[in-house]
């Protein structure tokens, strides 16, 4: 117990989280990945052992895992990994693990088809709702996208701080729950696309959406993010054509 502590007291509290939180990246990639599939999850002591880390910090990090659905501890059939229809999809750890994962277009599809049916709305709602504040967040998104073709801007952060932007005007606590997911997908799916494409997104895109949110045309404001989100399902469509 005292060997223990030491591991998990040793350089501060904080690295006793960041040992947590490298063991639970380390294991949420192994899961998704499919490591486990033929193989039993190991046991907390074995964990440790594997990775050089206390049994505090493998417990911890094997409840968060199972927080997130990946895991479930039973009677006398000790932790065991969950199907994938049991995962936290919303989580952004698990979004992130799933992306990276070598073959994720299928996935990058499904969630641009998530995508399509929330944001259109909250472009929508946007147009209806948004408060004078959340006009600026929207319209500085797409200044920094404007910088972004001149250099002086990150296209990705820029391209995700408008689509938040919207979400946020919504003013709709449900979709603007949706930040998170959509952050850290849009970095896979943006990266994919342009990818494709050979350039960043359509600024000229964009600007028509942020001018039917100031101009109260939410009818206009859903079409406009409709029309943004289906040419990325188009291209995602035909890169899996191609490949077959």
């Amino acid at each position: 117990m005292a060997d223990e502590q030491k591991l998990m007291t040793a350089g501060g509290p904080g690295l006793g989280r960041n040992l947590t939180y490298g063991l639970l990246d380390s294991l949420g990639r192994d899961i998704v990945t499919g490591q486990y599939r033929t193989v039993p999850f190991p046991t907390e002591a074995e964990l440790a052992k594997i990775h050089g880390v206390s049994r505090s910090v493998t417990r911890e990090a094997v409840k968060m895992l199972t927080a997130k659905g990946l895991l479930s501890a039973r009677p006398r059939q000790g932790t065991v990994v969950q199907p994938s229809s049991s995962w936290n999809l919303f989580d952004t750890d698990v979004l992130s693990w799933l992306l990276e994962r070598r073959f994720s277009i299928d996935l990058l599809r499904q969630f641009n088809q998530l995508r399509i049916a929330i944001e259109p709305e909250a472009a929508f709602l946007a147009a209806r709702f948004a408060t004078d504040e959340d006009f600026e967040r929207i319209d500085s998104g797409l200044a920094r996208m404007r910088a972004a073709e001149r250099g002086r801007d990150e296209a990705l952060e820029a391209d995700i701080a408008f689509h938040v932007a919207v979400l946020r005007a919504s003013n709709n606590p449900f979709f603007a729950q949706f930040r998170a997911v959509v952050s850290t997908a849009l970095r896979t799916s943006i990266n994919f696309t342009n990818r494709i494409k050979g350039r960043t997104a359509s600024v000229a895109d964009h600007a028509a959406v942020r001018d039917a949110i100031l101009a109260r045309d939410a009818e206009g404001a859903r079409e406009g993010m409709r029309h943004l989100i289906g040419d990325v399902l188009e291209l995602i469509d035909e890169s899996l054509a191609g490949e077959k």
